[in-house]
């Protein structure tokens, strides 16, 4: 008699985790963290017209950033550029950056965040449009 033996395998289980929706209010606009995992955040930030964010950099995090719709300025390190929508770029951690919004409609992008470290405080300031300090 032949026995026939059936292995299933199944698929390993993912990543935990987190979906968080909720929204943070900032002087410049707001962000929503729509996911969060390790080594990963995942967020959609607004800002508003003729606002900008604080020229700053981070120590333990990466950032890629996808314009959804307006116009970003964008500096990273020494260099500007405007971004449209569907076009992106990477800041690489310890850069000096800022995201910008020169136009006349809400600027929304969404922000890829990588690293060992994504806490809120993980910032450096060098200037900042509203008396803000480091984290």
């Amino acid at each position: 008699m032949t026995s026939t033996k059936t292995t299933t395998l199944l698929p390993a289980p993912p990543l935990p985790t987190n979906t968080v929706a909720a929204t943070e209010l900032r002087p410049w606009g707001s962000f929503t963290i729509l996911e969060e995992g390790r080594g990963h955040k995942i967020k959609r930030i607004e800002v508003k017209p003729g606002h900008r964010l604080s020229l700053q950099m981070h120590y333990h995090r990466s950032e890629h950033w996808i314009v959804v719709c307006g116009t970003a300025m964008v500096t990273c390190d020494d260099k500007k550029e405007i971004l449209h929508s569907n076009q992106s770029t990477y800041v690489p951690a310890c850069t000096k950056h800022r995201l910008e919004n020169p136009g006349v409609i809400p600027l929304v992008i969404i922000e890829v965040q990588n690293g060992e470290y994504l806490g809120e405080d993980d910032i450096v300031r060098f200037e900042d449009d509203y008396a803000r300090n480091s984290g």
